[in-house]
């Protein structure tokens, strides 16, 4: 089991990473667009803030994992 908890881990910080990275690229995209299309840029905005709240859910996730045991 030391071995899923580990590699969970492992993508979950991988996946929290990679979230924030897209949804700071949603809100550069976004202040692009504004004054193109303030609908498009409204959707960008909701979209990095779900991705930011799927990275919270996900870090919950990460801190309720149990610690693993030392192997000997």
């Amino acid at each position: 089991m030391d071995d899923v908890q580990e590699k969970l881990r492992i993508l979950l910080d991988y996946w929290i990473e990679h979230n924030s990275e897209h949804k700071q690229e949603f809100l550069e995209w976004s202040d692009k667009i504004t004054t193109l299309s303030a609908e498009v840029a409204q959707h960008l905005r909701e979209a990095a803030a779900k991705m930011a709240a799927a990275s919270a859910e996900l870090m919950k996730a990460k801190q309720a994992l149990p610690e693993s045991k030392e192997r000997y």
